[in-house]
This record gives structure tokens, sequence and C-alpha cells, in this order.
């Protein structure tokens, strides 16, 4: 069991996208979203960081700011997808655990060609996307672990929220009133000029 969940807004990454809010205000929106929960905080490590922001660098200083601690990096499958393509992804699965949920649009057995998941047969991966396994367990380097996690999926995502906030649809219950309103107070997110 995880004693707290760090969430941790981007900085400047290599993969930016040309309509992202700023990072201060996205390290907002998630302060806001967490408010009031003791098992969930935000940090601004990666916005503090000069320059683009890589995840194997953050964890590097987050294993020297909780020596001690276990880390664990939670991502979709989406994510997992292309981390091939990030910044030594060899390096990355040494820093930390790492758990890997399940997305909407994605599947376990999407994984299969995964150089990190050469030890996991398909049929294991077709197991954990029917249900039969809800979880499986597997080391992902010599000094960590890896947990394929199925979780209750909820079609939500900040591309759906932005588009919905855009298009002037509702986002009631896709995300807090306090972050609702700090869109709104903010003018993010905007049509032609006005605020979604």
């Amino acid at each position: 069991s995880l004693d707290k969940i760090i969430f941790i807004p981007s900085g400047r990454t290599p993969f930016d996208k040309p309509d992202l809010v700023s990072a201060a205000h996205r390290y907002q929106m998630v302060k806001k979203a967490v408010r009031g929960s003791r098992h969930l905080s935000v940090s601004d490590i990666e916005i503090k960081t000069r320059g683009k922001s890589y995840t194997v660098d953050t964890l590097i200083k987050l294993q020297k700011k909780n020596a001690g601690g276990e880390l664990y990096f939670i991502m979709g499958i989406d994510a997992f997808l292309d981390v091939s393509a990030w910044k030594e992804p060899d390096r990355l699965m040494e820093l930390a655990h790492l758990i890997i949920i399940s997305r909407p649009g994605f599947t376990f057995a999407d994984l299969r060609h995964s150089p990190f998941l050469r030890s996991i047969s398909l049929k294991t991966l077709r197991q954990i996307d029917s249900g039969i396994l809800p979880s499986y367990s597997f080391s992902i380097s010599q000094k960590r672990d890896g947990i394929l996690c199925r979780v209750t999926e909820m079609n939500i995502s900040s591309t759906l929220i932005r588009d919905r906030i855009k298009s002037g649809s509702s986002v009631r219950y896709l995300l807090p009133d306090s972050v609702k309103s700090y869109i709104i107070s903010n003018n993010l997110y905007k049509i032609n000029g006005k605020p979604g």
C-alpha cells in the first residue's frame, strides 16, 4: 500500500503541446484538486527545473529528497508505450518501482512488444485485460519491480476537458468545482478570445 501519491505537473518537456497552459497554472489546478486529501499532494519539482524536464532527472531528485523511501512511478499504458523514446529509459527502470495502469482505448496486450516486458507472455497480458488477473507483478530491472494493474477506467482526460471547455460543453463531474472556477477566473482554454 502506498503512503502518498504525489502529482507532478510537467515543466517544459520535449513533448510539449502548443495549446498547453503554463506550468504555473497546471500546478495551481492540481493543488486545488488535491486540497483536503492527506494521501494526495502536488509537487512543483519539475516546474522549478530550468530548461526541459525529464522524468529520469525528476526521479533522481525525488530519491535524494526522500532518502530511504521507496518510490513508485505510476503511469498509464498510453505513456508506457512511448517510454523507450524518453531520456535514459533503462536508467528510469532502475530508479523506481513501476505501476502501469489501464487506460481507456489501450490494452495491456498493446505492451507485448515492449523491451521492458519481455518476460511477460501475451497470454498473461490478455488475462489482465479480461479481468482474470486484476494485477500482475514482475521484475522490471535487477533492483525494481513492476506491477500491471487493471483499474476502473474513467474516460476522462485533460484533452477531453479542454475540448469541452472550448466548445462550451459542461465539465460537471469531470473536475472539482474549485478547478473549474480557477479555469474560468484565469480565462484558460479560450474560444476565439472568450473563456470556455
